[in-house]
């Protein structure tokens, strides 16, 4: 091997197998840290082979752990994690193992830039293979809009390319369809000249004056210019509202009177010029990977004030609830320009007439407090699915089956069955939001937690 090969009692073997939630606690019976594409090839045959699962790890943020397969083969994408630009080109070339961060600072030091999440410790692969969402979507659409071309090992360990000129069939299942078809150990992505500045603006109002100012703030999401995405954060204290402006900050506080005329005048905010590379670091956890965690996703094609009301009661009758300090925050972001402006069946990516996406999201460190904060999250979640669309492949937590259908339309997943059976018939990639095969029950990932308080979805 070109890398190195872990098992149980092995250094650094406990370092490998931790991703993102400190609740998944799986082990593996080898990980593989792929050094090369060879690499890449060998581990696949050899987990074919022995007949063990494969778990596929870069940034290792699926809040189910799919990356850590019990007793089967992790397959460690992290040494391959180079990112080179073409600047004259406006192209990078971004190796399957790469983080967001890398991405970035590689582009940023010629003042460009690409759709990269907002989260710069997030895997590229996982990130980019579900459609990608982040502070340039609506400038220049998803992650998955600004891919050429891609790399991947097959089922068969086999290597092959994919882009509109090149298998284009799963050039388009490979832009929102997940990790089901393979492992992607190349991106090339287009580059766009965004400078290095950006605004963040954050405005909060304390639950007295929450409903009214999320109301205002709903009816700016239609007009707001591109690129500006609003945001919005409800918890304990109420709701925070404002938005992110990636650019040259002065044009970003151009909107700043718009924004305030209209949501009123604030308890506490901030007004805060930074560069992008700060703000794509911004929501980053210092603490790494020592939190627990649990979510729920939901797509929103419209925001009615029933809908409002619900996010703000949080799951519960009032939004206070028995243990209110258990009770999840529910974050949302806007979508709609640039995204919208891609047809529907270019990519698998799917519901580009989403208005606003918001997940109920619980970070907590005691396990003691596991169940409540999985059940609370899980009602407050139900609850906005009552106005939703659809969600977000990469939103998903233990959602399974049904789950996969909220994210992909029938005549999407149709496609994407018929992909899955040309390249994966086997299902030997399932250890993600799976699709599979004709004939062949879909894979439900493990949950979060083996003590799941409340059945799966």
């Amino acid at each position: 091997m070109d890398g190195e090969l872990i098992r149980p009692g092995d250094a650094g073997y406990d370092a490998a197998r931790r991703v993102w939630n400190a609740m998944v606690d799986r082990r593996p019976l080898v990980v593989v840290r792929c050094a090369s594409v060879r690499d890449v090839q060998d581990a696949v045959r050899m987990a074919h082979e022995q007949g063990l699962e494969i778990g596929v790890k870069c940034g290792g943020h699926s809040v189910v752990g799919q990356a850590v397969p019990q007793d089967g083969l992790m397959i460690d994408l992290t040494p391959l994690r180079a990112a080179v630009v073409d600047p004259a080109g406006r192209r990078a070339r971004v190796q399957g193992g790469a983080l967001l961060g890398a991405l970035d600072e590689a582009a940023q030091a010629y003042g460009l830039a690409t759709t990269a999440g907002n989260v710069s410790h997030t895997g590229v692969g996982g990130l980019t293979l579900g459609g990608g969402m982040g502070w340039l979507a609506r400038q220049y659409g998803l992650t998955c809009d600004n891919v050429e071309s891609l790399e991947l090992v097959t089922a068969a360990g086999d290597v092959v390319r994919a882009s509109v000129d090149e298998n284009p069939e799963l050039f388009w299942g490979l832009r929102g369809g997940g990790g089901n078809f393979g492992v992607v150990t190349e991106f090339e992505f287009r580059l766009h000249p965004t400078g290095t500045r950006a605004l963040v603006v954050e405005q909060r109002f304390p639950r007295p004056a929450a409903a009214a100012a999320f109301r205002a703030w709903r009816d700016l999401l239609p007009s707001a210019p591109r690129a500006v995405t609003l945001t919005a954060v409800v918890d304990d204290d109420g709701v925070e509202l404002g938005y992110v402006h990636v650019g040259d900050p002065d044009d970003g506080l151009a909107y700043l009177p718009v924004f305030s005329a209209a949501v009123g005048t604030p308890a506490a905010g901030r007004v805060e010029p930074m560069s992008y590379l700060e703000l794509q670091r911004m929501q980053d956890t210092p603490q790494g990977h020592e939190s627990r965690r649990y979510w729920k996703g939901n797509y929103l094609r419209s925001l009615p004030d029933e809908a409002i009301d619900t996010m703000l009661r949080r799951g519960t009758e009032d939004g206070s609830g028995d243990a209110p300090d258990l009770l999840p925050y529910v974050s949302l972001q806007a979508y709609g320009g640039a995204i919208a402006d891609v047809p529907d069946d270019a990519t698998a990516f799917s519901h580009r007439d989403t208005l606003v996406e918001a997940v109920a999201a619980a970070r907590w460190v005691d396990p003691a407090e596991d169940a409540a904060r999985i059940a609370a999250t899980r009602r407050c979640g139900t609850a906005i699915a009552e106005y939703a669309s659809g969600v977000y492949v990469n939103a998903l937590s233990d959602d399974g089956v049904e789950g996969v259908r909220r994210a992909y339309p029938p005549a999407k997943l149709a496609r994407l069955t018929a992909l899955k059976d040309r390249w994966d018939p086997g299902n030997v990639f399932h250890l993600n939001h799976n699709i599979a095969p004709t004939g062949r029950r879909a894979h439900v990932a493990n949950p979060v937690d083996r003590r799941d308080p409340e059945p799966t979805r």
